[in-house]
């Protein structure tokens, strides 16, 4: 995400949590900041850890209640890779794309396909549906660990 898109983002929540009568705090600041340059999926427990290196004191009920609150502002989304635990990425200016997830490893490849969206559209067209949102998840073995079996 680039500088400005971070200083927007962080407009955006401010905004967001005035609006809806909520404390602009440091440690939300902290996360957002955080959450805001890391570019992985990452879980609750990965980004807790990440922000107790910077503060010790920010709990783990702050780091979850505060992605609530960012998702709900619309600058992240939760999301289930099958692995049993939700991942948080980016939502505010990020193209819409859909995963690639190797079962063995847990890489997440993110795949953007103008193709795949418009039979999107023309599927739900042709079924007379209005389309709100989707997710598109394929799951097998990337490259990597195709290429270690291969040795085995």
């Amino acid at each position: 995400m680039t500088k400005k898109n971070i200083k927007q983002a962080k407009n955006n929540f401010a905004a967001y949590l005035k609006n809806n009568g909520l404390l602009k705090t440091a440690q939300r600041d902290q996360i957002l900041d955080i959450f805001l340059k890391t570019e992985d999926h990452l879980t609750i427990e990965d980004l807790y850890l990440i922000i107790r290196k910077k503060n010790p004191k920010i709990g783990l009920a702050t780091v979850y209640r505060t992605m609530k609150v960012i998702c709900d502002a619309g600058l992240a989304r939760e999301t289930d890779f099958g692995n049993g635990q939700k991942s948080f990425e980016h939502k505010y200016r990020h193209r819409h794309h859909d995963h690639l997830i190797c079962v063995n490893c847990g890489r997440i490849i993110e795949v953007i396909s103008p193709e795949i969206e418009k039979l999107h559209q023309k599927l739900a067209k042709k079924h007379k549906f209005s389309l709100l949102r989707h997710t598109m998840q394929i799951f097998g073995t990337c490259a990597k660990c195709k290429k270690k079996k291969k040795k085995r």
